[in-house]
């Protein structure tokens, strides 16, 4: 365990409301450094579940939207992705809440994955309500909802827009907070659309035909490059788990939910979220800093901050080991203390990983 290494909460001088993050990235090489546990895959193994047999796609607002629905209980966890991915995101995850005895269920936002585009247009209102009309075709009543970065900013639209629905909310490196300063600035939104709208470069391919993203991922120099952005130590991540990754590549909904993202403000409703709420914060994460997480955490009221060192903006695939433990902790608990104790919950008590 070890504390917050970097003090600073979000960058310094005039680039701050460029890129706010005060996160550097990582040299290749650094990876060799890493601890142990970085990388280091979960069990259950996500290799184990013959996925296609619990794949599934429900009809909502007339479009089909495809989801994954693993296990069985009494409890169900939500897991929604972030801009540009997918249910595949969480796979690291979802083995690990079924063993626990819940149910768990991931979906392909409209516009990713395997879910088309909706009728409507994209924005963070749309996919929070998307959440629940599937909670509602499912049966389920109120769930514990995890959602990370735009799938985090969705998952806490859907705490303020059906509070009923959510039993606990876990916000995982989420959008929200100084994403709606972009659209204030054209050269900060400029910068954003270069470095994330990669869509373009994702779906280019080379003389061969083959996608120049999975040419880069042939070789740890090319995997460092395409994946450093969102991972610390992407090298130190399993091939076949990135490969995952890039299954919503070039998705239709890209470009218009990052529009979205940056012109959505819901900071004043936050104090609405009246749900118990964990906070998980990559502390090197280079895409949202870490006072956002603690800006979080003063705007929600029964809300507490769990970070991960040396750590990027994946913490469930980068850590998937201490975040499924956590995660667990948290949704097992009766309730979730503002300020836990060890004795009530050492892991949330410590504040950091």
């Amino acid at each position: 365990m070890s504390g917050t290494s970097d003090p600073r909460l979000y960058q310094r001088g005039p680039l701050r409301t460029i890129w706010p993050s005060p996160a550097g990235p990582a040299r290749r090489r650094s990876a060799a450094k890493a601890d142990p546990e970085y990388g280091v895959p979960a069990v259950p193994s996500w290799r184990e579940v013959d996925w296609p047999s619990v794949t599934h796609q429900a009809e909502i607002a007339g479009r089909p939207v495809n989801y994954v629905s693993l296990g069985e209980g009494h409890e169900t966890v939500v897991f929604v992705h972030g801009l540009g991915g997918s249910w595949q995101n969480w796979l690291e995850n979802i083995p690990a809440i079924a063993a626990s005895g819940r149910r768990a269920i991931a979906l392909d936002l409209p516009g990713f994955g395997r879910s088309p585009m909706p009728a409507e247009p994209i924005s963070i209102t749309l996919f929070a309500h998307t959440v629940d009309a599937l909670c509602d075709q499912l049966g389920l009543g109120p769930v514990h909802v995890v959602g990370n970065s735009m799938g985090g900013f969705t998952a806490a639209e859907t705490a303020i827009r059906h509070p009923g629905r959510v039993t606990t909310l876990t916000l995982v490196d989420a959008a929200g907070i100084t994403s709606r300063e972009i659209a204030k600035n054209p050269v900060a939104q400029h910068f954003a659309v270069t470095v994330l709208g990669g869509n373009g470069a994702a779906t280019a391919t080379n003389s061969e035909g083959t996608p120049r993203a999975l040419t880069m991922m042939r070789r740890p120099a090319g995997i460092h490059a395409a994946m450093a952005i969102v991972a610390r130590h992407p090298t130190r991540l399993a091939r076949d788990l990135l490969g995952e990754q890039l299954q919503s590549l070039g998705s239709a909904g890209f470009m218009p939910a990052m529009e979205a993202i940056f012109h959505y403000d819901f900071v004043e409703r936050l104090p609405e979220i009246g749900c118990p709420t964990l906070i998980v914060q990559g502390e090197k994460d280079l895409l949202v800093p870490l006072g956002d997480a603690y800006e979080f955490e003063r705007l929600i009221p029964k809300s507490t901050v769990l970070t991960f060192a040396d750590t990027g903006h994946v913490p469930m695939m980068e850590r998937p080991a201490a975040f499924n433990a956590a995660l667990l902790e948290f949704v097992g608990a009766e309730a979730a203390p503002h300020e836990p104790t060890a004795e009530d919950s050492p892991i949330l008590a410590d504040g950091r990983a």
